[in-house]
């Protein structure tokens, strides 16, 4: 079960901090939701230094942010940042690992000491994607057994999976590699930017696997909707444009007019996206390593996991 929050919740274990992983959380306008997220991160045993970005809260959030015991590193960076707030939080860590929460997403206890053992013993790891649960009731996330069943082939210095994909608010990743990597990508901005992350890790020479072991909780509203929208419908496209041959992002956008045409939900404000961002990605574009275009063709084939959240390749 995840820890109990609020006045009633029992006090953090007075353990000396693990010292490894720094926990970043990026929150807008969710003051109740970013709390409950820091209630259940000053619960870890591992004690972790939380660093929050605030992509644009009102002062209310902010204070509350503040005023919470878990004493974090609030980063405002003056506009909503999207998924680039993660990179600004990466930059100001001071810690060899560094974990992802959203502001409706925490990590269960042990999981990021388990995560920190891994990355010490497999230096060529540079993301470890961890099974996530959804709300009070742990529903299995569906993409945990997408990432479960990677045909990937195993490699031996790896732990677990070799993935290239994974949820965002569920993830760890090693700080230099991370950087190396260029973080995410400014011309996706948010939704569905995980795969191009995983992508570009790979070329660099970084591992990218699946633990299961490692358990992260996620709690979005109940107004959040499941399934791809507008922008990770736009962004699996610019990935493609990005990184991939040029038939296969052309076969992408030729779907994606198709499905404007006719009406699809969600497909017409994705189009006009593609066609804003699509300058910013040709001039930023290069193609994979053939060794993780070939990973990339074997999972081609395979669908996206419906998600509560963001839906990685």
């Amino acid at each position: 079960m995840f820890p109990r929050t609020g006045p009633d919740a029992p006090p953090a274990r007075a353990t000396a901090p693990d010292g490894r992983v720094t926990v970043a959380v990026i929150t807008r306008d969710r003051r109740a939701s970013a709390l409950r997220t820091l209630d259940a991160l000053t619960a870890l045993s591992e004690r972790p230094p939380v660093i929050v970005v605030d992509n644009g809260s009102d002062d209310a959030t902010l204070r509350a942010i503040r005023r919470h015991p878990v004493a974090a590193r609030v980063l405002r960076p003056g506009r909503n940042t999207g998924a680039l707030g993660r990179n600004l939080a990466v930059e100001y860590a001071r810690t060899p690992y560094v974990a992802f929460s959203d502001d409706d997403s925490w990590w269960e206890p042990g999981s990021l000491g388990r995560a920190a053992d891994v990355l010490d013993a497999h230096p060529r790891l540079g993301l470890l994607a961890a099974r996530t649960l959804v709300g009070p009731e742990g529903t299995e996330d569906p993409l945990n057994d997408v990432l479960a069943a990677s045909p990937l082939p195993d490699e031996p210095d790896l732990p677990g999976r070799p993935v290239l994909g994974f949820l965002g608010c569920a993830c760890v990743v090693r700080r230099d590699a991370f950087l190396a990597a260029g973080g995410y990508h400014p011309v996706l901005f948010f939704g569905g930017e995980e795969t191009l992350l995983a992508y570009d890790l790979t070329a660099g020479g970084w591992g990218v696997a699946y633990e299961p072991s490692l358990t992260a909780r996620h709690h979005p509203e109940p107004s959040h909707r499941a399934g791809r929208g507008p922008l990770q419908l736009r962004n699996e496209v610019l990935t493609l444009w990005l990184r991939r041959p040029v038939p296969v992002a052309l076969r992408a956008s030729a779907r994606l007019t198709a499905a404007a045409v006719t009406g699809r939900p969600a497909a017409r404000p994705a189009l006009r996206g593609l066609v804003t961002r699509l300058p910013a990605a040709l001039a930023r574009r290069h193609r994979l390593p053939p060794h993780v275009e070939r990973a990339a063709r074997l999972l081609d084939e395979r669908p996206l996991a419906p998600t509560q959240g963001s839906a990685p390749a």
